[in-house]
């Protein structure tokens, strides 16, 4: 049986997760700027002085947000015990937890980047989140390649996995501008990423690389 003081931690925590849900509702559709803390309040169901209660500023708000949503995809790189040392299997398992993270925030990803520059501060924030949630995994993965000697030693690892990422970012603007037009499906164009950033790290010889990529495709 819950205490008091359990009770109320549990009722604010409740709180917030619902005031964070419909901040990222309100940031994705009205934009950073032009999202008012009245509309927010009405989406979570609460009102404006619990609202002020937990943030006491927007920015304290849309940083709740940003950690939120990167965190809740963040936490399946970082228990990679699963991971097969494939970076051919590892690489197309990344990117789709990218992707799923990608996916479902997508509206609020095109106003970041579309008011990035008026909220200087978040930006900030959600590059170092980004870096330490999202890249570090897999700069910690790599190197594990690299003491192996199956990836290459001349390479600087936060570039590479940054310039990985980067494509797969491009996929949210791609494929929701254009995906009618194209011929291939996302699984296509993730696979191809994959398929193409390995080689290009790997110190192993393009026909092992090749037939590692045959086999995956078997399974």
């Amino acid at each position: 049986m819950q205490t008091l003081t359990e009770n109320l931690a549990s009722r604010t925590a409740q709180t917030r997760a619902r005031l964070i849900k419909a901040a990222t509702k309100v940031f994705a559709t009205a934009g950073l700027t032009a999202a008012i803390r009245r509309e927010i309040a009405r989406v979570a169901v609460v009102n404006e002085v619990s609202l002020f209660r937990h943030f006491q500023k927007k920015e304290q708000l849309l940083a709740a947000v940003i950690t939120e949503a990167i965190a809740l995809q963040a936490e399946a790189l970082v228990h990679n015990d699963d991971w097969t040392q494939d970076p051919y299997i590892d690489l197309k398992n990344y990117a789709r937890l990218c992707n799923h993270m990608i996916e479902e925030h997508k509206d609020l990803i095109r106003t970041f980047i579309r008011e990035a520059k008026q909220h200087p501060q978040a930006a900030r924030l959600i590059l170092y989140e980004t870096k330490k949630s999202l890249r570090e995994p897999l700069v910690v993965y790599l190197q594990k390649s690299q003491e192996k000697c199956t990836l290459s030693s001349d390479i600087d690892l936060k570039a590479s996995v940054d310039s990985f990422t980067g494509m797969l970012l491009h996929s949210m603007l791609h494929f929701s501008d254009i995906a009618t037009t194209l011929n291939y499906s996302r699984q296509c164009y993730m696979e191809t990423c994959v398929n193409l950033f390995v080689p290009g790290i790997s110190t192993l010889p393009l026909q092992e690389a090749g037939d590692s990529v045959d086999s995956l495709a078997t399974r």
